[in-house]
């Protein structure tokens, strides 16, 4: 007769607070290397929905979109330690161009592990801000566990796209910004994919505060629309 197998018992995490704090830190980081994008009013969706609806303009930053908020403030919390050993990360596409610039921009060795399928057109941005690119794997989680491994190999920091709060505090300072730029904001709608833009939007001093904060998320089997409207997926 087999013995049972025994399971680990599950180990408990405390969960982690993002501050509001972080984020205004992480805005004193960056502010001299973002670009204040605009948040300009949109006449048209204003007239369709009725109501007046602004565009923060973060497809205007030098990577194209606000990824690199959060790479930057993640680079800029290394230690010079760190920082010598150089940064790994996995992504298809705007985060590995992110780190791939500011990385670039302050002298770090930077390696962007990318699926197989990631289009010529974002490998080769990649490269032109002085990352080395590693194709591996069908697709994001297989590009992400061998970037992992290399990170482990190599001695170098990985920084994650999104499951982190430093990341996810330099994403929140776009928050910041509409807030001053529209300051009677009443909803901030915000596209979800990893969480890591909505989890730092929506860091509020006041949580009973009179904005709401909504997310929008692609679904699997919308794909072709996604693709339309990347913005609002």
């Amino acid at each position: 007769m087999s013995k049972p197998v025994l399971m680990p018992k599950p180990v408990l995490v405390p969960e982690r607070t993002l501050s509001l704090a972080e984020i205004r830190a992480a805005m004193g980081r960056i502010r001299d290397s973002i670009y204040l994008s605009p948040c300009a009013r949109s006449e048209d969706l204003s007239q369709l929905t009725g109501n007046s609806v602004y565009l923060k303009l973060d497809n205007l930053q030098r990577t194209g979109a606000f990824k690199e908020r959060g790479a930057l403030n993640k680079l800029l919390t290394l230690t010079p330690e760190e920082l010598s050993h150089g940064v790994i990360a996995a992504s298809a596409g705007n985060h590995a161009q992110g780190v791939a610039y500011h990385a670039g921009r302050h002298g770090v060795r930077a390696q962007i592990v990318m699926p197989l399928t990631t289009p010529l057109i974002k490998v080769s941005a990649t490269k032109s801000y002085g990352a080395e690119v590693v194709l591996h794997g069908a697709n994001y989680d297989e590009a992400c566990e061998e970037a992992v491994r290399r990170s482990q190999q190599l001695g170098m920091t990985f920084i994650h796209p999104f499951d982190d709060e430093v990341v996810m505090a330099g994403q929140g300072t776009m928050g910041l910004e509409i807030l001053d730029q529209v300051p009677d904001v009443q909803a901030i709608i915000a596209p979800i994919g990893g969480g890591g833009l909505i989890s730092g939007v929506a860091c509020r001093e006041d949580p009973a505060a009179r904005s709401k904060i909504c997310g929008r998320h692609c679904h699997r089997g919308r794909g072709r629309d996604c693709q339309r409207h990347p913005s609002f997926a």
